[in-house]
């Protein structure tokens, strides 16, 4: 299983943005991303630093995305 790479909130966010999720809405400094696709919602927090591991791995749960996946999109 390859290394979780460190990401920024706005670094992730343009990877789901290639992979078809769509802003919603943002409540805060949370931004919520839908894909009328696969009907799968996630929530993204941008708070300025990098994302922590537990966080990345919800969000790659939350959305469908294997590590192997995220890496073609770095």
């Amino acid at each position: 299983m390859p290394k979780l790479p460190v990401l920024t909130a706005k670094r992730l966010i343009k990877i789901l943005e290639k992979l078809g999720f769509r802003l919603d809405h943002k409540t805060g400094s949370h931004f919520i991303f839908y894909d009328s696709k696969n009907k799968r919602r996630t929530v993204v927090p941008c708070h300025g630093k990098d994302l922590p591991k537990g966080t990345i791995l919800s969000i790659l749960k939350q959305t469908g995305i294997t590590r192997e996946e995220l890496r073609k999109y770095l």
